[in-house]
């Protein structure tokens, strides 16, 4: 049976997405998110990129057995996988594992070894923004774990908004939090959490692309250190 939501076509899923972003702007995160179950059920996830499981923990709470989806780049921490291994251990969630088309050893072949130092926007393209197009084609929504205040390249962060390159309705249902709310929630939840967020890794990415913050700086100057770039591409 053919279900409201894979009838909507992409016009309307927009203009849902512009309304959803003003009449939601207020709302709570959990609000946000049983707003997002309720309106397309299985054909919404939660990516997740294993810093902590707040939002993964949030949309669980709104939609139990939620799909989880995380980005295995070849190149991540131990830890972060440890911390997606955890979360599939305890929370009522469904982690999908996506993985690029070439392992880090084939790409190493094909394009010499370390890419990201070379050319970094490549290396993220293959590696995170190519998969996660694959990976999100059956869904029309997904919600993020992006706030505003974690960089000026976020600060106008929607709730609620349209994902115009992917044609998807894009959720960030903590973009209103600061770090303190995060860590609140944490605490009163016991939430997993990656343990380099404790280790001066207040932004966790893949580890050749990642250094611990220095005091004053925003929690994302660790990522691509040095460099002109501050977004992987998958939310920009």
């Amino acid at each position: 049976m053919t279900t409201a939501q894979e009838e909507r076509s992409t016009d309307e899923l927009k203009a849902l997405a512009e309304q959803a972003g003003r009449d939601l702007e207020d709302a709570s995160a959990l609000e946000i998110l049983q707003w997002a179950a309720e309106t397309f059920g299985k054909r919404f996830c939660v990516t997740s990129s294993m810093e902590d499981a707040v939002v993964a923990h949030l949309a669980s709470r709104a939609m139990p057995g939620v799909d989880v989806v995380f980005l295995d780049t070849g190149y991540h921490f131990e830890e972060t996988i440890g911390t997606r291994d955890a979360v599939d251990a305890v929370m009522d969630v469904n982690v999908i594992t996506l993985t690029p088309r070439l392992t880090v050893a084939e790409q190493d072949a094909e394009y010499g070894p370390k890419l990201h130092d070379r050319n970094p926007d490549l290396c993220c393209a293959m590696r995170k923004v190519q998969p996660l197009e694959e990976g999100l084609k059956d869904y029309r929504a997904w919600a993020t774990g992006l706030r505003r205040d974690e960089s000026p390249t976020r600060a106008n962060t929607p709730v609620v908004g349209w994902d115009e390159k992917r044609q998807k309705v894009k959720i960030s249902p903590i973009a209103r939090w600061t770090q303190d709310d995060v860590d609140a929630y944490v605490t009163e939840h016991g939430v997993l959490t990656n343990p380099l967020l404790m280790d001066g890794y207040p932004s966790v990415g893949c580890a050749p692309c990642t250094r611990r913050v220095l005091e004053g700086e925003d929690a994302r100057a660790g990522r691509w250190a040095g460099r002109s770039k501050t977004e992987c591409g998958l939310h920009g």
